[in-house]
């Protein structure tokens, strides 16, 4: 017998712990909010890196954040599409809902277990 999930079996969360590469950029949009970008670094076991793009949309950014500084991240990913140079052009990103200076360890533990109860809500705790 086949199982049928709704699209809310499949979350995109995402969790991600890495290094700023660079210092945040503040981008002030035409609503007059602000869109903080960060470019997230991480390396795999064997030390090769990856950088991420992350947008936090927020009023509150991570105080004082600068390149180097180990950060958690949890959030979601998308992609945007816009126009650029006359054509169609896209980017993928992680739009955080949280980012946290690792060294916050209660902070950080927090918000790990906020997204693995997330999970479990919706697949149950014996889930791969």
């Amino acid at each position: 017998m086949a199982v049928t999930r709704s699209p809310v079996d499949h979350p995109n969360i995402v969790l991600l712990r890495g290094t700023l590469s660079s210092d945040p950029r503040c981008t002030t949009l035409p609503s007059g909010d602000e869109l903080w970008s960060y470019e997230v670094t991480t390396r795999d076991a064997d030390g090769r890196a990856e950088s991420v793009p992350v947008v936090l949309g927020s009023a509150r950014p991570l105080a004082r954040a600068k390149a180097g500084d180990e950060v958690v991240v949890v959030g979601h990913v998308r992609r945007r599409f816009y126009r650029a140079g006359g054509r169609t052009a896209s980017r993928t990103e992680v739009v955080a809902d949280r980012l946290i200076d690792a060294r916050r360890r209660r902070s950080v533990d927090t918000a790990v277990a906020a997204a693995t109860d997330r999970l479990h809500s919706l697949w149950g705790p014996d889930a791969p």
